[in-house]
């Protein structure tokens, strides 16, 4: 079996050779994905944390650095597969600790990885499964840890293809720390031991209300005038602007006052997001390039940056989270609610169903199930301030309702360090 697999995946690299030669995904790191390693490893027996990207790196931090409280003899190796999740990384990284990409799942490398660095626990944020790194692993008897478990809707079914292939895989992991009861039925009926899974909630949660203590607030840098209401739109897909800027073109001539900015999920798409601003009549206006003194009238703001929606969030009078009006499974609205802010998101949050389904349920955040509903939803927001006030205490409330899950999951994670 593994001898087919590494020979499937090993066809997949050279197939993915000549697209990441054309995408440039080729880096200075690269080699440590084929195993190679420097001689001056932690020697410890160090804690290794695997966070894909940028998002699981961060949500990671908090854990982290109860680790190092608990254990400050101990290094740490953090693993990455993103350039940008790597660089977050290394902004965590004290002296001792290696900053690296994870081995491609092959067995002759992961086998070679894992002996020489000899982990004293592996820390998988999210769900991310690969059977030989799990097996490499296991054959060396270093426990495995997946925190904040996430079974999405896709992966259960693609794994659900192929259950008595995954199943020995699944049961190698020590403990599964499930964002919810769902991930929980969904990971037992891919074979995984009950005994295996704890359900700690979120630890989003955590994060969330953290990033939010101490946020500064974005809203002089778009020079806003008295009484004028700030519209962010954050992480919105293709799609999606054209459907909020058609909205905001007739919201104005009721409410000649209110102010929109967009924040693609992916800044690079500014240029096309800047043309099409233009397309619906108005002056678009990127925040990298933006002066304080600029007119407003017509204006409406891109925000071409990385790392600056959150303080943007906090500038907001009302927030719709992208990603859920197209078909893309949603995005993060725990942080605009950690805020305070009014929350509104379209019917397409099957990436965040549960804590989409918390939030509807304790009258916490608002949903719109077409662009009319949007509108009208937006419409209501500016009309009653009541509103927008008793949604903003209902976020805070889920909030704070929501914290804890990193404590259980460090709990988890201390009785399996060795």
């Amino acid at each position: 079996m593994k001898i087919l697999y590494d020979f499937v995946f090993l066809i997949f690299i050279l197939i993915s050779l000549p697209v990441y030669l054309l995408k440039g995904k080729f880096h200075r790191g690269f080699s440590r994905r084929l195993g190679f390693l420097p001689n001056d490893l932690p020697s410890d027996r160090p804690i290794w944390i695997h966070a894909v990207s940028v998002g699981e790196v961060v949500l990671m931090r908090g854990l982290i650095s109860r680790l190092r409280s608990s254990y400050p003899s101990k290094s740490f190796v953090i693993s990455t597969v993103t350039p940008t999740g790597n660089k977050i990384a290394r902004s965590l990284a004290e002296n001792s600790d290696f900053i690296t990409y994870l081995p491609f799942d092959l067995s002759f490398i992961t086998d070679r990885v894992m002996r020489k660095v000899r982990p004293c626990i592996f820390i998988i944020a999210e769900t991310e499964i690969w059977p030989n790194l799990i097996s490499s692993l296991y054959s060396i008897k270093v426990p495995i840890a997946v925190l904040n478990a996430r079974i999405s809707d896709k992966s259960f079914k693609g794994y659900s293809a192929i259950k008595y292939l995954i199943k020995p895989v699944l049961n190698k992991i020590h403990v599964f720390c499930a964002q919810s009861k769902n991930d929980r039925d969904r990971l037992i009926s891919l074979g995984v031991d009950p005994e295996r899974i704890e359900v700690t909630a979120s630890m989003k949660f955590d994060q969330a209300r953290k990033l939010s203590e101490g946020v500064n607030s974005s809203k002089d840098k778009l020079s806003l005038k008295e009484g004028e209401v700030l519209l962010v739109a954050g992480s919105t897909h293709p799609g999606e602007e054209r459907i909020l800027l058609n909205i905001y073109r007739k919201l104005l001539g009721a409410f000649p006052y209110l102010r929109l900015l967009l924040a693609p999920r992916h800044p690079d798409r500014a240029d096309k997001i800047a043309a099409l601003v233009r397309h619906f009549g108005f002056k678009p206006s990127r925040i990298s390039l933006f002066q304080p003194k600029e007119a407003l009238k017509d204006t409406v703001f891109i925000l071409d940056t990385v790392g600056e929606l959150i303080s943007f969030y906090a500038a907001a009078d009302i927030v719709f989270v992208g990603g859920s009006l197209v078909k893309k499974g949603g995005q993060n609205i725990l942080e605009p609610a950690s805020l305070g802010k009014p929350v509104i998101f379209g019917p397409h949050m099957f990436n965040f169903r549960d804590i989409a389904a918390e939030f509807l349920g304790s009258k916490a955040a608002l949903q719109a199930l077409t662009p009319k509903d949007l509108l009208l939803i937006i419409k209501d927001l500016l009309e009653n301030k009541g509103r927008t006030i008793e949604l903003a205490r209902n976020s805070k409330e889920v909030i704070l309702k929501n914290q804890g899950a990193t404590e259980k999951s460090l709990g988890l994670v201390r009785k399996l360090i060795v």
